[in-house]
């Protein structure tokens, strides 16, 4: 060894000792090494920074709707603390001089004091309304992309229930929280639900009882409602949402078609570092644009309204717009009486509690009567083009038509005074296109898949129309088409062609009643079916051009 080699040595050993791990450094490492021993999170990091998510825009509606109950929850914290949730009469006292001296409960009062005296309250009272709004609005089209892209088959059933009752759920949050204030439109809202219960037969009276804590309106609604609204259901909420996201990571999203993307091929990117960053940046912008909604648009001016009195109720009282479709179905319904064995039976609010829960049931376990008929058991990862699956994008059109028009009823008042037609005009119009809408969507919507069906099969033979016409030596004269890309083609000729499903016979020898069923939905399910373009069809035309 050279004397300078000898020389160097003492000076490798100095650096090498400056770059040694800090007291803090060592602290973090060990604490981090302390909770992965025993947690195993590292592991979980890793797998979940792992996870390929779609790069496509319509998946954002989940994100938004997740960012949205964030701030739920943070605005909702605020509030907490300046809330009073009491039906005790006092005089009110605070800054809107209008109000002033007037007599209400502790609960309106407490909310005109946020409104008015507490710092930045009226902003969080607004954000909060408007961050519940968005979420169940997000909710309710997400959910509709999964449905009509078919992102519920098989193994996702689960997580599309899971996915309704997060709906459901959000609907309470929003009705027990609208009604919390008290004041005039909440309080009318409430009358509405004590007479909906009321119409129960034998237990009505006991139900309204055991909800408002006496004869309406009762000592006890807004404390239980206050319960319900901060405690059970966001923690139901939260157990739903986190079960709706680990099923999520478990299954894998689903994604659309395209070169090289199977079932077990998911085209996107990892939710670390990439998604993430993303992530990040999108939570403050929806964050920002409530932020910005609840400083500038005015909502639910619990002032202007007052404290519940039922006698200034009168027309234009509308409900927060999820709800609406109850309302609706209300108002359309005729108001016919039976009387039965000494009973009146008020089928005008009966048939409405009959027929809501049946359709919501139907939309929840779709999933299930879907696979039921189709007998399809495979696992399904790429989301259909909805002209691919025409009897349920039908179905979806009939059902959303249905929807649509209980939620129009629901402003039938503001409908009749904006457009200056009579109100039993525009209740009778709405009967009728309760009843026909959803036929005549289901019929069309089908024809239009069907139609654009057809169109794709030939643009994937054949290519796009050109406009550029040229002569062949023959003399014939036709028009060059343009032809498709590899992706582009994927997109048109990927999906499966179903088939209806055989009655056969059991062991023995009999076709049962529930398998004649099963087979005529099925052919219902699937008839009038456009055949993709096979393989052999693209390249002989391709061989013809």
């Amino acid at each position: 060894m050279s004397a300078t080699d000898t020389a160097s040595a003492p000076a490798d050993t100095t650096a090498a000792s400056t770059v040694s791990p800090s007291r803090g450094q060592r602290f973090t490492n060990a604490s981090a090494n302390y909770i992965d021993e025993r947690t195993s999170v590292s592991g979980l990091v890793k797998e979940l920074g792992r996870k390929v998510f779609p790069d496509h825009w319509s998946f954002m509606l989940g994100e938004i709707a997740l960012y949205s109950f964030v701030v739920i929850l943070l605005s909702g914290t605020f509030l907490t603390f300046f809330y009073d949730p009491s039906m005790t009469e006092v005089e009110y006292e605070g800054s809107y001089v209008p109000l002033k001296g007037l007599e209400m409960s502790a609960a309106m009062a407490s909310s005109l004091d946020i409104s008015f005296d507490i710092r930045g309250g009226l902003l969080m009272r607004q954000v909060h309304h408007w961050a519940a709004l968005l979420f169940i609005a997000a909710i309710g089209l997400h959910m509709l992309r999964v449905f009509f892209t078919g992102a519920f088959r098989k193994p996702r059933e689960l997580n599309w229930f899971i996915g309704f009752v997060l709906f459901i759920l959000a609907m309470a949050e929003g009705f027990t929280g609208y009604s919390l204030p008290d004041d005039l439109l909440s309080g009318n809202g409430l009358r509405i639900i004590d007479g909906m219960v009321k119409a129960i037969p034998l237990i009505g009276t006991w139900i309204s009882w055991l909800l408002f804590g006496g004869e309406f309106p009762g000592t006890e609604v807004i404390p239980r409602l206050f319960v319900l609204h901060i405690l059970l259901l966001p923690a139901i909420l939260v157990v739903a949402l986190g079960a709706h996201l680990l099923l999520m990571v478990i299954n894998k999203h689903t994604h659309y078609a395209g070169p090289g993307r199977t079932n077990d091929n998911v085209v996107g990117v990892p939710v670390m570092p990439i998604f993430a960053a993303k992530a990040g940046g999108f939570f403050f912008i929806v964050f920002g644009v409530i932020m910005l909604l609840g400083a500038f648009i005015q909502i639910n001016p619990i002032w202007a309204y007052g404290p519940y009195d039922p006698s200034p109720v009168s027309a234009g009282t509308q409900p927060d717009w999820y709800i609406g479709f109850a309302d609706g179905a209300l108002r359309l319904m005729p108001g016919w009486d039976v009387v039965l064995l000494g009973y009146t039976y008020p089928l005008g609010v009966l048939v409405p509690l009959a027929v809501l829960p049946i359709f919501l049931g139907l939309v929840a376990f779709y999933p299930f009567i879907e696979a039921w008929i189709t007998g399809d058991k495979r696992e399904h990862h790429i989301a259909e083009r909805p002209r691919n699956a025409p009897a349920r994008t039908a179905i979806g059109a009939a059902g959303v038509t249905f929807y649509a028009v209980l939620w129009a009823a629901a402003s039938s008042d503001l409908i009749a005074t904006h457009f200056l037609v009579t109100i039993e005009g525009t209740i009778i119009t709405l009967r009728w296109l309760l009843v026909i809408g959803p036929v005549l969507a289901y019929f069309l919507t089908k024809r239009i898949c069907l139609g654009l069906q057809k169109k794709d099969r030939e643009i994937a033979l054949h290519g796009y129309e050109s406009g550029r016409i040229v002569r062949l030596p023959g003399g014939e004269y036709i028009e060059v088409h343009e032809q498709l890309d590899d992706y582009e083609r994927w997109k048109l000729v990927s999906y499966l062609d179903y088939e209806p499903l055989m009655v056969r016979p059991n062991d023995k020898g009999r076709i049962s009643v529930a398998q004649r069923a099963r087979a005529g939905l099925s052919s219902w399910f699937f008839e009038d079916r456009i055949a993709p373009a096979t393989t052999t069809e693209l390249e002989r035309e391709s061989a013809s051009h």
